[in-house]
């Protein structure tokens, strides 16, 4: 009884003194404190821009250095690679997206015949790594860089059928917040969070909810962004989705709304491709599962010790994210959010060094781990969604609605056409108007005519009841 006591002791002690160090982004604190530690302008890309204001020298940093680093690659690559500029705006905010295409072919006949794979980098903008990351993959990708151990040969094999859309930096307007000097920043231009602002359980709050960090919008869809990137998904219809974040190492399958996995064979496909990453390249750290039901605090138990390597994370439900919405409602087969750096031991308030390394050798390593990762996955793809696999995700129904079906395909003509979709679109717009008008008509006029029969019906059987 008294060693069981003083174990349990122990435990207890062990446990509150881990959590005085704990200092993770779910930590109860004021983010919108500046940050300790700058952006390292020599680790990561971005254009200081000086002007004169009131008589003295200001600076700012401009992303759009990174931004026309990526389109610079590919004007270099135009067999590999092709590139876009998607734009949106309501209510006088505006926003646009940089997509980012590789086809090894280039044959537009040939897409829908392979594997389509879509990442989004740089959704939160204190997320620098991200983007970098992006940049390293879409380099290797047009065979300017090259990854240590890899077979180019077997690579391209599978390169051949897939095609790959990147994102590389989702949230511009957060990002420039960030590089102005607002370093805790991670929602948009207007204050949203574009990672709570899909439509799968939106607007749900939690007890622990933090309307600075999680703020949803004030609708489903309400952000340029997040409608950009819907009709990018339905229009593109895509086989595997990652959206890349940072703040730990975990690789998480859906769902992050509701402590669960999905059931059945897609579940163990995600699964076993998750566990496969955690071995070759995660050295068994990163934390596997669902969102929901991975992030939070459990307590291991190991050799009857415990440390603070013990803990990770295991409860933090998240409602209105893109991953739900593409394997839910996009019905994509494999959909899954990739952590891939937290720095534990920084201040709550020092958050580019939470969200992003600071040294040389740090940021090495994670582009560089993080890159052979994706590549492991273009190479498994093909394998673990077999023909007959993708066949059946094909004839699934997905649960959209005439304006997002509409939506994705004039995103698909206006990539194919270009600007003369413009005045189509135009046009698609009272299309819908009269389409829902003709939806409307249809049932009211059907429950007329319905209700015309029954009536008809009734006054045959009462005459028929009557005696002659």
């Amino acid at each position: 009884m008294g060693g069981s006591f003083l174990l349990f002791s122990s435990f207890l002690l062990s446990i509150f003194a881990c959590l005085r160090s704990f200092s993770l982004v779910y930590a109860d604190a004021n983010l919108t404190q500046p940050s300790f530690t700058p952006i390292n302008r020599d680790l990561y890309h971005s254009r200081i821009i000086k002007f004169v204001h009131q008589g003295s020298s200001l600076a700012f940093p401009s992303v759009n250095d990174l931004i026309e680093q990526i389109k610079s690659l590919v004007h270099r690559h135009p067999d590999k690679f092709t590139v876009e500029t998607i734009k949106a705006g309501n209510k006088g905010y505006r926003a646009e997206i940089t997509v980012v295409t590789y086809c090894r072919s280039r044959k537009e006949s040939d897409e829908r015949s392979k594997f389509r794979i879509l990442l989004s980098f740089g959704q939160h903008g204190r997320e620098l790594i991200t983007s970098e990351l992006a940049l390293r993959i879409l380099s290797i990708l047009s065979e300017e860089q090259f990854l240590t151990k890899m077979d180019r040969a077997s690579i391209n094999r599978a390169l051949d059928n897939l095609v790959i859309k990147v994102v590389p930096m989702e949230n511009l307007n957060g990002r420039k917040l960030v590089e102005a000097g607002d370093l805790c920043e991670r929602r948009n231009g207007r204050g949203v969070d574009l990672n709570r602002n899909w439509s799968v359980d939106w607007g749900k709050k939690e007890k622990d909810y933090d309307p600075y960090e999680e703020n949803p919008g004030s609708a489903a869809f309400s952000e340029p962004e997040t409608q950009i990137m819907r009709k990018l998904a339905i229009s593109f219809d895509p086989h595997l989705w990652v959206n890349v974040h940072s703040g730990m190492e975990a690789l998480f399958m859906p769902y992050d709304h509701k402590n669960t996995t999905p059931d059945g064979l897609p579940s163990q496909q995600m699964r076993l491709l998750l566990e496969e990453l955690n071995k070759v390249h995660c050295h068994k750290r990163c934390t596997i599962g669902s969102g929901g039901g991975s992030v939070g605090f459990v307590f291991l138990y190991f050799e009857a010790m415990m440390t603070c390597d013990s803990i990770m994370l295991l409860k933090y439900l998240a409602h209105g994210t893109a991953t739900d919405y593409m394997y839910d409602v996009a019905r994509v087969p494999m959909a899954f959010t990739f952590e891939i750096y937290g720095d534990d031991t920084a201040s709550t308030k020092d958050c580019f060094k939470m969200f992003n390394p600071v040294d040389h050798t740090t940021f090495k390593g994670v582009v560089n781990d993080w890159s052979a990762a994706f590549f492991t996955i273009f190479k498994l793809l093909p394998h673990q969604l077999d023909v007959h696999t993708k066949a059946a995700v094909s004839n699934l129904e997905k649960w959209v609605s005439i304006d997002e079906y509409l939506d994705g395909y004039l995103m698909g003509r206006r990539n194919r056409y270009g600007k003369k979709m413009e005045v189509l679109e135009v046009g698609m717009q009272e299309i819908r108007t009269y389409f829902r008008l003709f939806l409307l008509s249809s049932v009211l006029l059907l429950f007329m005519f319905c209700s015309r029969i029954s009536k008809s019906k009734g006054g045959r059987q009462i005459v028929s009841a009557m005696p002659l």
